[in-house]
C-alpha cells in the first residue's frame, strides 16, 4: 500500500522529483511515483486519486511547471493533504508555477514547497512528518535523521 503518491505533470520532471521518491524510500515510506497531467490526462489523475485514496494513500505530492495546475486538480478530488512542488519550466524562472501552486481558493489548500529539487526533498520530509503523527516507528526514524544532521554540523564545525 502506498502511503504517499508522487505525481509529476511530465516525464521531463523526473530528474527534479526523483530525490523525493528516493528520500521517501530511505525513510521507509511506501510511495507511488508516476506521471499524470491535470490538462492532458484529467481522467487518469482523478482515477489515480480515487484508487490510491481507497487503498490508504495518506498524502499526495504534486509537481508541475508552467500553469502548474496538477496540485490544485488533486486537491479538488481529495481531503487528504496535498503538497505542491512548483517546477522551473519557463522563462519566468518558476514564478508562474509557484503562484499557480500557492494561490488556491479557500477550502482547497495545497501546502506549497520550494522550487525544484529542494522542494522535492522537503515535500518528502513533510509527507513523512504527516504520516509520523500516527506512526511512532517513522517518527523515530525522522528523529534519528535529524540527530544525524546535528552531528554532521558539529563534526564540520570541529574540523575548522
Amino acid at each position: 500500500m502506498a502511503q504517499v503518491a508522487v505525481f509529476m505533470g511530465s516525464l521531463s520532471d523526473e530528474d527534479k522529483m526523483r530525490p523525493c521518491a528516493d528520500l521517501l524510500k530511505e525513510l521507509g515510506v511506501d510511495c507511488v511515483f508516476t506521471v499524470t497531467s491535470a490538462h492532458r490526462t484529467p481522467e487518469r489523475t482523478a482515477r489515480l486519486v480515487s484508487e490510491l485514496e481507497a487503498d490508504g494513500c495518506q498524502v499526495f505530492i504534486c509537481a508541475a511547471g508552467l500553469a502548474a495546475h496538477l496540485a490544485g486538480a488533486v486537491a479538488a478530488k481529495t481531503i487528504k493533504p496535498v503538497l505542491g512542488v512548483p517546477l522551473t519550466a519557463s522563462q519566468l524562472g518558476g514564478m508562474d508555477a509557484l503562484l499557480a501552486t500557492v494561490q488556491m481558493p479557500p477550502g482547497y489548500p495545497v501546502g506549497t514547497l520550494a522550487l525544484d529539487k529542494v522542494g522535492a526533498k522537503n515535500a518528502a520530509w513533510l509527507a513523512a512528518q504527516i504520516i509520523a503523527l500516527h506512526d511512532p516507528e517513522l517518527a523515530e526514524r525522522l528523529k534519528a535523521a535529524r540527530d544525524k544532521f546535528k552531528e554532521d554540523v558539529e563534526r564540520a564545525a570541529a574540523t575548522l
